[in-house]
């Protein structure tokens, strides 16, 4: 295992929005994550990477607060959340219009959509190009689309720390580049945001830095100290 550097330390000026200390998971025989100690910290653009199977979607659904930990504790603070799934469960025989999908992310929600509300929903799907949509039933849309419509859904109610688990997996190449200047825009803003993916290259910033994760933390540091010392966390 990669020995511990400076950068892995953590030491960090910037208040700390989520905090896991000695933090397990296990399903039954099957450890997911062991002994994770970690500090999300404001304003973090952080890339979580592994092998399939290696517990990145645990670890997600850790800091989303949609799993409790076997082990350990995880301690946070107020900030909004926006989480965005890997996989987007859609009954295909559900009525629901993208509007009401998008509308179901808002922090409160009445039976009528007021028309600021309406206004926002279509200012959004106006920028992720798919303003002809905001009637259609889910069922309708490509995969693609559907991955737009729930991203919109996560950053509706305009949430402080910003979860992605592999959001471009379902996204055309063209949109792609678009969608990664959104994201860096949020980031300028002063979003803080865990992006899980299996490409680093091509990334939104140097200023990111890398969770390499495997069962344990197994690297944590900046873009470029993870390229140099690849092939060594990888063995």
């Amino acid at each position: 295992m990669l020995t511990s550097s400076p950068k892995m330390s953590q030491t960090s000026n910037k208040p700390s929005v989520i905090k896991l200390t000695n933090v397990s998971v296990d399903f039954g025989d099957v450890l997911a994550l062991k002994n994770i100690n970690f500090t999300i910290t404001k304003g973090m653009l952080l890339y979580v990477i592994g092998p399939n199977g290696s517990g990145k979607t645990t670890f997600i659904r850790l800091l989303a607060n949609l799993l409790a930990p076997t082990h350990g504790t995880i301690e946070r603070n107020n900030d909004r959340l926006g989480y965005l799934p890997q996989k987007l469960n859609l009954n295909p025989n559900f009525p629901i219009t993208v509007e009401e999908v998008i509308y179901s992310g808002f922090t409160k929600q009445s039976l009528i959509i007021s028309k600021t509300e309406r206004e926002l929903i279509k200012s959004w799907l106006t920028k992720m190009q798919i303003p002809h949509l905001l009637k259609k039933p889910m069922a309708h849309l490509s995969g693609g689309q559907q991955q737009r419509v729930y991203l919109i859904r996560a950053l509706i109610s305009n949430p402080d720390i910003i979860i992605l688990d592999e959001p471009t997996s379902a996204l055309d190449p063209s949109f792609r580049s678009f969608f990664n200047e959104i994201i860096r825009e949020l980031h300028h803003e002063g979003k803080t945001i865990i992006f899980v993916t299996h490409e680093l290259h091509g990334a939104l910033c140097d200023c990111a830095n890398v969770l390499y994760i495997d069962q344990e933390i197994r690297f944590f540091g900046d873009l470029q100290e993870y390229f140099a010392k690849e092939h060594s966390i990888h063995v």
